[in-house]
């Protein structure tokens, strides 16, 4: 959970920053367990596959990665928009591991990596790092139309 500050967001200089509209992203991983063919298995009930999900969850790899709970939560119709000159908040969460979101073709103009508002903000990152267990933000001037991909840019799991 992130409470935004009552008084709102400030800048490095202690000046008052807006946004137009904000964007969440929850970051999960899932821990599917598959047969011995390689395909993933399936169960009656979520207590029945518990024995098999924990031993897929103990060798720490993930067989999914998503952003908002499924794949493609955020693509065609359901893609996060905003018009030239607007600027985004966005919130990013992950519940167990560390993540790099990246905005390609934009950057964070402001960063709270740790979700600490109290703290002056990064300023002009490309990538930013959320710590498992914890959520961040950013804050996004748009300057020109076009296709931003947002990504989890640690690419060895791409």
């Amino acid at each position: 959970i992130m409470v935004l500050p009552r008084d709102g967001l400030r800048n490095d200089r202690g000046e008052p920053v807006k946004y137009d509209k904000i964007f969440y992203i929850g970051e999960s991983d899932f821990y599917i367990p598959r047969d011995e063919k390689g395909n993933f298995k399936s169960y009656e009930s979520a207590g029945d596959g518990y024995d098999d999900i924990v031993k897929v969850m103990r060798g720490l790899i993930p067989t999914h990665v998503v952003f908002n709970g499924k794949v493609g939560s955020l693509t065609g119709d359901n893609a996060m928009k905003a018009k030239v000159g607007k600027t985004v908040l966005i919130v990013h969460s992950q519940a167990n591991r560390d993540t790099r979101p990246h905005l390609i073709g934009g950057h964070g103009d402001y960063v709270w990596e740790q979700g600490k508002f109290a703290n002056p903000p990064a300023k002009d990152l490309e990538t930013w790092f959320i710590r498992g267990g914890s959520a961040g933000s950013a804050l996004y001037t748009f300057l020109q139309p076009g296709i931003y991909a947002y990504v989890n840019h640690n690419l060895i799991e791409a």
